[in-house]
């Protein structure tokens, strides 16, 4: 959602003013959190989700299924009902980019007591998970007309066609914010003005509209090749053969994810997590993909991430390389919404091995008041980033209270993984928030994924897991994650070793007990016996979650063996296990991702022409049975297996 400052937003012209003053008291904010609460301790893990939902409203009569920009009636209840409750709440929501989109949070985080780490009661708040998903869908559709659903999908299949939405705008590519040939100023949300001015304030920084454009999947009808035109210079000089051509902030926004962040015992904890999950968020992305649908056209795509990185690069001709240098400081390599390029402990150095552009000045400047060098050009890295919107309101801010200025550049860099100071004067510690996952349709699929993830830190901190491979090789598996059926027809780099003889007694036993050779696995402590580029090695999803023999020992075995050594209730296990099954045969290939089940879904249409449109009525369908299955009324086995049955409970 990112910062929600009181008062009006100012134009690029009047916001490029002051970056710099924004810049440089926002480093001085950070430099004061960092000397006040660098020494922070929490004895709690803390942890919540976030679902991005979309409202779809349905034509029987007529078989179209249209967005329905009905967000900001909605959160107008939800805010007065929070205003009500307070610290009650079970659930909060919060608005999006999209009109048609809202975000539903657990109204607390749940919480597990590490002085208490091994007791049965530990872990029960995974098992409250599902439970609070579906009280939030139940509370918002208690609010929707008899037409309309409440949708967990990560792309809505035929967004910027003709009537999309209701109501339907048509786009004014010569006035709008964003000068879409397919999206109006409509459809962004009218919660904040925020939304809307970066938008305008990305387009105008980059002196063009943004370019997206995404591989067509090639059916055996498919034009060939496949070239668009518009009655637009601009996109046509932008726009790729044998690509879908967009050209907005909505297309890459407009999508929904599935987030989760932790709350860290401290710094030092927050810092391993942050490193040790970023491997992992590639793997996680494959394992969700969720997006083949985009403008009414299957892509050879099967996830979000590029198109939304492409959707907010705010980058010039000159920071991209097309032009020398004369107006900006740096050329930088990566959207502002893309994977990190660094890691944060001073142990795991050896592993950037890809350029880091930072400014030079602000690290300096860190390292002069305290601040590590690793964290020191984490932050001045993020700070080669203009603020893309900028309050008059909150220009002037006492940088000892204050963090605004800070939260402005820090929430608008986008990446993988995002390491979270303490807000001053709050009860919340470090965190750590892992961002790539695509949305699922169910709250039983929503679940796994986060309970999957919230385990895996568990894992890592009580075994000690290495996950850690070079950050060139994260990218080079980001790219591979996004390809279509990536679980199935791709292999990432991952590393093989895992485990070490320097882990906890409890790890030992963990090697003996999923049968891993402890030869390649844990005779090594680290790569201090082997160089860093032969500590990974290509394996599948499959490999990689459910194992791979006496070579790797699996992700999912490692948790399942974990919660072997736990006192847990039965209802907790029962639901975990469930989870897990979801997500082993997911890798395995056994139950098929979103993605895939979507694919199969069209090209078994009766009015699917194997010409890779996606039109109204298999749109129509498609929505329809999607609803039909978050509702509880259908249950495709390919999707989720045998009608699972968790025990979930509030």
């Amino acid at each position: 959602m990112g910062l929600l400052s009181l008062g009006k937003p100012l134009s690029w012209d009047e916001t490029k003013q002051h970056a710099e003053h924004v810049r440089q008291h926002g480093i001085n904010q950070f430099i004061n959190l960092f000397k006040n609460l660098k020494d922070r301790n929490d004895k709690t893990l803390k942890w919540g989700d976030e679902i991005e939902y979309m409202i779809v409203k349905f034509d029987h009569k007529n078989k179209k299924a249209r967005l329905s920009l009905k967000a900001k009636q909605l959160l107008d209840v939800m805010d007065s009902r929070e205003q009500l409750e307070g610290s009650n709440r079970a659930v909060l929501w919060r608005p999006e980019w999209g009109e048609w989109m809202i975000e539903g949070t657990p109204g607390k985080p749940y919480g597990i007591d590490e002085s208490n780490y091994s007791g049965g009661g530990s872990l029960a708040h995974f098992n409250v998970v599902e439970a609070n998903m579906k009280s939030r869908r139940q509370e918002i559709n208690a609010l929707l007309d008899e037409d309309e659903a409440l949708l967990c999908i990560t792309s809505y299949p035929r967004l910027g066609t003709d009537d999309f939405s209701h109501p339907f705008t048509k786009p004014d590519p010569k006035n709008s914010a964003t000068r879409s040939q397919f999206l109006s100023d409509d459809v962004i949300s009218s919660y904040h003005p925020r939304f809307k001015t970066i938008a305008e304030n990305i387009r105008e920084r980059r002196g063009r509209k943004v370019i997206i454009n995404v591989p067509i999947f090639k059916d055996s009808k498919t034009v060939d090749p496949f070239n668009e035109t518009f009655d637009d210079e601009e996109s046509d000089s932008a726009s790729k053969t044998d690509h879908l051509y967009l050209d907005g902030m909505g297309f890459g926004m407009g999508c929904a994810c599935l987030q989760v962040t932790f709350q860290a015992s401290n710094i030092n904890e927050a810092r391993v997590l942050y490193d040790q999950l970023t491997p992992m968020c590639p793997i996680a992305m494959a394992l969700s993909a969720a997006s083949p649908i985009h403008r009414g056209y299957l892509v050879d795509r099967d996830c979000r991430w590029g198109i939304i990185s492409a959707s907010v690069d705010d980058r010039t001709k000159e920071e991209l390389g097309e032009e020398p240098l004369n107006h900006n400081m740096f050329r930088i390599t990566k959207s502002r919404y893309d994977s990190i390029d660094s890691y944060l402990c001073e142990a795991n150095d050896k592993y950037n091995d890809i350029l880091l552009t930072y400014q030079k000045c602000y690290y300096q400047q860190m390292i002069d008041a305290g601040v590590d060098p690793m964290l020191a050009k984490h932050i001045a890295h993020l700070f080669i980033r203009d603020p893309i919107v900028v309050y008059k309101e909150k220009l002037d801010q006492n940088d000892e209270i204050e963090t605004d200025h800070f939260e402005n550049i820090q929430s608008t860099n986008w990446q993988t993984m995002r390491f979270k100071p303490p807000p001053p004067q709050s009860g919340i510690g470090w965190r750590v928030e892992f961002r790539p996952m695509e949305i699922q349709m169910t709250e039983f699929e929503n679940a796994a994924y986060v309970v999957f993830i919230v385990l895996l830190t568990r894992v890592i901190l009580s075994f000690k897991l290495n996950l850690l491979i070079p950050i060139s090789k994260v990218d080079e598996n980001m790219i591979e994650a996004q390809k279509r059926d990536a679980v199935k027809r791709s292999k990432f780099w991952f590393r093989k070793d895992i485990i070490s003889l320097r882990s906890p007694p409890e790890a030992a036993k963990c090697v003996e007990a999923t049968g891993c050779c402890s030869d390649n696995c844990c005779e090594k402590s680290d790569s201090e016996t082997t160089p860093f580029d032969e500590s990974c090695v290509l394996m599948s999803i499959n490999e990689i979650i459910n194992g791979k023999g006496q070579q790797f020992p699996g992700l999912v075995p490692l948790l399942k063996h974990y919660l072997s050594s736990i006192e847990l209730d039965v209802d907790t296990q029962c639901t975990i296990q469930q989870y897990l099954n979801l997500i082993a045969n997911r890798a395995s290939g056994k139950l098929k991702t979103t993605a895939q089940w979507i694919r199969d879904y069209v090209s078994q249409h009766p009015d699917y022409k194997h010409d890779s449109i996606v039109n109204d009525t298999i749109n129509y369908d498609l929505l329809m049975t999607c609803n039909r299955i978050q509702k509880g009324e259908l249950n495709p086995r390919e999707l989720v297996g045998d009608n699972p049955r968790t025990k979930t409970n509030l």
